[in-house]
């Protein structure tokens, strides 16, 4: 998994032609073909730096592994034969856990981040840390039988809460109502399978980094909001910013008005009470909605109470948005969920917002966008983190 004591890059290093060093190397080469798709060895050449022996022998040792194959580069071929063309091979998977507090859906991820399968269960009411590792465990199974063909290296959970590096401990998730559950060593005990955990936020920020809107970006903001409240994730100089146990970024609940409403963390006013899917709702006279419908009905509305609501909220987030710029000095803040939503329907009001709230040079190129990944998105970046370590040790991880 990703070292949060001394944060790596999130994307491929070039090789060495160090002898010593081949398991970089291999690393090196399935990395690039994980995060950018199919290449071609002249492509893998140019961007790892080794010569074109050393990836042909790169090549040949990963597809005898099953992790990658080769196809003839037909669409691409000028005069001469087809260039051979890699691919991760879509078989080598992660399963991929996103508890909440309306729903667990559990998702088969493959390399290239592509999501296979996914399954939800629907809840009436916040899950206890043992009746979601029974579903959990329940939907894995489903999925596992309906794909034999995938060869799962292990398993990723992204938690709404604060979860402790490296041991996946979740010390709390106060919307699930969880304080200090082992979740990730339970999963791993009762599964089989080695088991990751981390803030989902942070996950769904490294997901539209490495496959979204994010790439090639090295400083950006992602906030997403859900029925859980608002998470965070942070990316410096293209590292995640994870802090000395992980906890870093808990960007919703940074304090914006002092007169403002309790948040389930204990304090008063955080951003996710005042910009709020449940405030949304309320209005709406509704208990929930999905995104699509939640979307075309902010779109859509003619009714007073919910613009003067959604023209409330916009304007807390705009304020709250400055004030990180003015600390993270991003160039892209990125929005998922109902927050992406609410964007969409009144976006110069943001923009404007932003602007105004801002010293003027930190507001100067900022730009705002929705995340590209959808409901995809913290599966992707679940299944990112239980990946890790085969694409560190691509020939040294066991299924």
């Amino acid at each position: 998994m990703v070292d949060r004591a001394e944060p790596a890059s999130l994307r491929a290093d070039t090789g060495t032609r160090n002898v010593q060093t081949r398991q970089h190397n291999l690393s090196v080469l399935l990395t690039h073909l994980h995060h950018s798709g199919p290449l071609t060895r002249a492509e893998l050449t140019r961007r790892t730096g080794l010569n074109r022996s050393t990836i042909s022998a790169l090549v040949t040792e990963l597809t005898e592994a099953e992790l990658v194959y080769e196809t003839l580069d037909t669409a691409r071929a000028g005069v001469g034969r087809p260039s051979p063309l890699v691919h991760a091979s879509p078989k080598v998977c992660a399963l991929a856990v996103n508890p909440d507090v309306d729903a667990i859906i559990v998702g088969l991820v493959g390399l290239g981040g592509v999501v296979h399968r996914r399954l939800r269960y629907s809840l009436k009411a916040p899950p206890s840390a043992a009746r979601a590792i029974k579903i959990v465990c329940q939907l894995a199974e489903q999925l596992c039988a309906g794909a034999r063909e995938c060869r799962v290296v292990g398993m990723g959970v992204a938690v709404p809460g604060l979860v402790e590096a490296p041991s996946g401990l979740v010390t709390l998730a106060p919307h699930l109502g969880w304080q200090k559950e082992p979740l990730a060593a339970e999963l791993a005990q009762v599964t089989g399978y080695a088991t990751v955990a981390g803030n989902d936020a942070k996950l769904g920020l490294i997901a539209e980094t490495l496959f979204g809107a994010g790439q090639g970006v090295s400083d950006l903001i992602y906030l997403n909001g859900s029925t859980s409240g608002i998470g965070a994730g942070v990316l410096c100089g293209g590292r995640p910013l994870w802090g000395a146990r992980g906890f870093a970024a808990e960007l919703g609940h940074t304090l914006i008005n002092s007169s403002g409403s309790a948040c389930d963390c204990g304090r008063r006013g955080c951003l996710e009470t005042e910009v709020s899917l449940g405030r949304l709702l309320s209005v709406l006279g509704e208990g929930s909605l999905d995104a699509d419908q939640l979307e075309l009905t902010l779109l859509g509305t003619s009714d007073r109470a919910l613009k003067a609501e959604m023209r409330r909220q916009i304007d807390w987030l705009g304020q709250a948005i400055a004030g990180f710029a003015s600390v993270f000095n991003p160039e892209l803040v990125l929005l998922g969920g109902f927050l992406g939503a609410l964007y969409r329907a009144l976006p110069e009001r943001l923009q404007a917002c932003v602007s105004q709230s801002s010293m003027s040079p930190l507001a100067e190129g900022l730009r705002i966008e929705r995340a590209r990944l959808g409901s995809d998105l913290l599966l992707v970046g679940a299944a990112e983190l239980a990946l890790q370590p085969l694409l560190a040790s691509p020939t040294g991880v066991e299924a």
